[in-house]
């Protein structure tokens, strides 16, 4: 039975409760981690001579659903009537939103070194305590909103530019691909300084802190950052039946630059034994609801 996805603002204080201790007995296990390092270990960019399946890349849209769906049944084997909420960023665009309260994802962080102290996730409670990283430090760190250099969460002005492209994703397949619905949403740009992220990029730039790059996972607002995102690919595929649901239908070959560094429609995403064509719907998993 599928079951539904809430937008994070419209919550009980049951549901949020029973998230976050889902969440943090996850992270007593030692699982979350586990979560935490699947995702640096594939976060890799357009420079390195790799396969990419996470990021700048076609699948970024499939392989973060199959991680998803990975992260909400552990969490149902905890509890199994938690599911991931979703983060509006088009609408709940301050640090006073519920969504930083002391019930759910907890506050920003302080003064220099950006240190969470509030909420169930600060590392004062001894229930939060970075083991995963690409930095140094046990305790998680946020800068919302970058008051130094300000930097807003994106408009739906900005989804909605994404959202009429009826392609899916266009050559050169990776950060510089000029048009198309992944890239669009994704967010790479050749601007320079705030405009050079958009949408889902600017979301993490936008948070700060750990939030930033391959170790992202370790602040739980991943979680309700890409189940939005999640969501907003089904908008597109509804909103485009026409559009081929992902490309390339085929692999690159051995003239491209991108011979074995990206996955075709039917070719397998590691680390698991699925094909984004397995991961275009997500009928009878599971909805998304107000």
């Amino acid at each position: 039975m599928a079951h539904t996805r809430k937008n994070q603002s419209s919550l009980s204080r049951s549901e949020r409760r029973r998230f976050v201790d889902a969440v943090l007995k996850l992270k007593r296990r030692g699982e979350y981690d586990e979560f935490v390092r699947t995702h640096i270990d594939y976060y890799v960019s357009d420079g390195d001579e790799r396969l990419r399946v996470a990021h700048m890349t076609p699948s970024f849209f499939p392989w973060h659903r199959r991680f998803l769906l990975e992260f909400e049944r552990a969490l149902q084997r905890i509890d199994s009537g938690v599911t991931v909420p979703y983060w509006d960023w088009t609408k709940d665009r301050s640090p006073a939103s519920s969504l930083w309260g002391e019930d759910l994802m907890g506050g920003n962080g302080r003064g220099p070194d950006r240190r969470v102290t509030t909420g169930p996730f600060a590392h004062r409670s001894g229930g939060w305590v970075i083991k995963e990283s690409i930095t140094e430090g046990e305790f998680l760190t946020r800068d919302l909103g970058r008051p130094r250099d300000p930097i807003g969460l994106p408009t739906p002005r900005d989804v909605a530019w994404a959202l009429a492209d009826p392609r899916y994703d266009v050559p050169p397949w990776d950060s510089r691909a000029p048009q198309g619905f992944r890239n669009k949403l994704e967010g790479w740009t050749s601007a320079t300084g705030k405009e050079r992220w958009r949408n889902h990029n600017r979301v993490h730039r936008w948070v700060g802190g750990h939030m930033l790059g391959g170790a992202s996972v370790n602040d739980p607002v991943f979680w309700l950052h890409h189940a939005f995102v999640d969501l907003l690919w089904d908008r597109w595929q509804r909103r485009h039946p026409r559009s081929a649901p992902y490309l390339p239908a085929r692999p690159p070959g051995p003239g491209s630059s991108q011979y074995r560094r990206i996955v075709a429609r039917h070719e397998p995403m590691p680390p698991w034994d699925v094909e984004p064509d397995d991961l275009l719907g997500h009928k009878g998993l599971y909805t998304y609801g107000g």
